[in-house]
């Protein structure tokens, strides 16, 4: 089966599908859609993913011609259920529950309230770069409380144990995002040493947003 990753290099959700991709030792494309410039609200890529978000991932060969799926946390439990090695998730069920419970305070609290859609809003409403960098600092200060006290808990060398899970997978992009941003990081140390071994594991390095193709372009 050939997969094609659409995404964009700098954004967290597609940052995460790679990150999936490549602890499952899958080979992949990448088909590039900038977000800056709108490519996601326009066709093509808008007959791929009528929501116009990123990542989308095609499938074709083997069964998969014509399959698109859409969201990063679908995308990753399909793949954790499809190519089983290396899993995403614990074994047991309530390992399970705290590990998505981790990648969901990332991806369903912090991370849709700071990305592009929600920030051009606040900059068309009047707001100035230090008061959209306010507003991402609020929101990330919430939720990354809870992970500093969930991964003081359960974590080993990595958020949840002693293997990368998805867990990691939310969060190292994030925190990538928040040094972008230049977001006060030294309140979550737990949170910040774990996301910094994951962000050293071959798979999580090769999907940094530096090494992507369209990298080159911005």
């Amino acid at each position: 089966m050939t997969l094609t990753l659409f995404g964009y290099w700098r954004a967290a959700a597609p940052y995460r599908v790679r990150i999936g991709l490549n602890l499952k030792g899958l080979a992949y494309d990448q088909s590039p859609v900038n977000l800056l410039k709108g490519e996601q609200r326009q066709g093509p890529y808008l007959d791929l993913n009528p929501q116009g978000l990123t990542p989308a991932l095609a499938l074709s060969g083997d069964g998969g011609d014509g399959v698109v799926l859409t969201q990063s946390l679908a995308i990753l439990e399909w793949l954790d259920e499809t190519y089983p090695d290396a899993p995403l998730l614990p074994a047991d069920p309530l390992g399970r529950a705290r590990v998505r419970a981790m990648a969901m305070t990332v991806a369903c609290d912090i991370h849709p309230l700071n990305n592009v859609r929600v920030t051009g809003e606040l900059a068309a409403r009047g707001q100035d770069e230090p008061a959209r960098r306010a507003w991402m600092a609020r929101w990330l200060a919430e939720g990354f409380t809870a992970l500093e006290t969930a991964i003081a808990a359960h974590g080993g060398t990595y958020a949840y144990g002693d293997a990368p899970s998805l867990a990691d997978i939310c969060i190292v992009p994030q925190v990538y995002g928040a040094r972008r941003f230049e977001i006060d990081l030294s309140p979550y140390p737990t949170l910040v040493a774990a996301a910094d071994r994951a962000a050293d594991h071959p798979a999580f390095a090769a999907a940094h947003p530096s090494l992507q193709p369209d990298a080159a372009d911005a």
